[in-house]
């Protein structure tokens, strides 16, 4: 199977482009935040997703391995297919749809081409056991970076930093956005307030 192919934009279609490897046309099908990322004459490297069929094979490109897993991930929820899984990862980046599951937000979904509002909130549900990097139930007491040292999180910062690292952040980023968060949304803000602020401090 293809895991993985580097060449160069040959030609650009409404959801798929042309990669050429070493002189070979591969047709690989990409999501839209993915082709905008993309020009045709310039070089690209793909995550590849192969899809074998008795009488078709097709192949799904990513620009990242966590837009790879999503891809999958996607796809474990009930009428969700690789046209579908495409459509979602073409509205929002892996953290924004890691966002939209832990905060249950359907809304999000619900714009990609072919969800409707039942799916929209089956995909938002039955994903946060499933999310890439890990499931999102906070764990206990993990250790949280401060000026002079490691103290232990402890609270809304704990379950905040604990919700982090299961995206998949390292413990020592997912802190320090984590410190700045808590600077910004100020000492009353509970750990859905410092998850949406951390998150977006990881984004900049």
């Amino acid at each position: 199977m293809i895991g993985r192919l580097k060449g160069i934009v040959a030609e650009i279609g409404e959801g798929w482009i042309i990669l050429d490897v070493g002189g070979v046309g591969y047709l690989v099908h990409v999501s839209a935040r993915t082709l905008g990322a993309l020009a045709e004459g310039g070089v690209a490297a793909l995550q590849i997703e192969t899809y074998l069929r008795e009488d078709s094979l097709k192949l799904y490109g990513f620009l990242s391995r966590a837009e790879r897993d999503w891809f999958r991930a996607l796809q474990t929820v009930q009428g969700v297919g690789a046209k579908v899984s495409l459509a979602v990862l073409s509205i929002a980046p892996p953290d924004a749809l890691a966002e939209a599951v832990l905060l249950g937000d359907d809304k999000l979904f619900a714009r990609a081409a072919g969800v409707g509002p039942k799916l929209a909130k089956r995909l938002s549900a039955e994903l946060k056991d499933k999310v890439p990097g890990g499931p999102l139930a906070p764990q206990s007491g993990p250790a949280l970076a401060v000026a002079g040292g490691t103290s232990r999180a402890t609270g809304p910062e704990a379950d905040a930093l604990s919700a982090l690292v299961n995206l998949g952040y390292g413990e020592a980023e997912a802190a320090r956005a984590l410190k700045a968060a808590r600077a910004r949304a100020g000492e009353a803000a509970d750990a859905e307030r410092l998850i949406v602020e951390g998150l977006r401090e990881l984004a900049r």
